[in-house]
């Protein structure tokens, strides 16, 4: 085996390691804040349940406000991909609208904890602004597309995008609240279909 062909393999496992040990950081960072809140975890107490060393973590985050703002984007992202992944848009804005809200609040119901740290810190000011904006505009493109499809085909309010999304934040909150308070509703129709037709309610023209 060439030296090359070695090199080339110690690269990749230290990649592979590196990757480990900062999701390893970004899971317990996860745990902690939603059992015990932002202020009340140190960055030494999301080391030591990950695992790692306290340089280690300061190496991949200068600081615990970094933790929370990378956690808050990786949760957006496959929040995100999980509502677009084998979805079929029918070009119908009512229909595509409820489909990918049924998605989210499953996405919801099917991961409690990630689910609970959007409730405590989706609106906290633990997450700066530019890093919310950054999800909603860039990670929840696909939402800010339907929306303006649905100005010009008149069927969403001509309202300011920003506050567009912001109540689409708000509704969705609200629901995944309502089923978590109460999870033997989490697949009920009636609650489901009602849910959405609030949050569209509030958006159609």
């Amino acid at each position: 085996m060439s030296s090359k062909s070695i090199s080339s393999k110690s690269i990749s496992s230290k990649s592979i390691v590196t990757t480990d040990k900062k999701q390893a950081i970004l899971d317990s960072a996860l745990q902690l804040f939603v059992n015990n809140g932002f202020n009340a975890t140190s960055t030494a107490s999301i080391a030591k349940a990950a695992g790692v060393a306290t340089g280690t973590l300061f190496h991949h985050f200068p600081t615990k406000k970094d933790i929370m703002s990378q956690l808050f984007l990786s949760i957006k992202q496959e929040f995100a991909t999980n509502m677009v992944s084998s979805t079929h848009f029918s070009g119908d804005i009512e229909q595509d609208a409820n489909t990918l809200w049924q998605k989210a609040i499953d996405w919801a119901i099917a991961q409690p904890l990630k689910q609970l740290f959007f409730l405590q810190y989706s609106m906290s000011a633990d997450i700066d602004a530019d890093v919310r904006k950054q999800a909603m505009n860039s990670i929840l493109g696909f939402v800010v597309e339907l929306i303006n499809q649905g100005k010009q085909q008149h069927i969403i309010a001509d309202f300011p995008n920003a506050l567009l999304l912001e109540n689409c934040h708000g509704q969705y909150l609200a629901a995944i609240r309502f089923f978590t308070d109460n999870p033997h509703l989490g697949n009920d129709d009636i609650h489901r279909c009602a849910s959405f037709r609030l949050f569209w309610q509030a958006m159609k023209a």
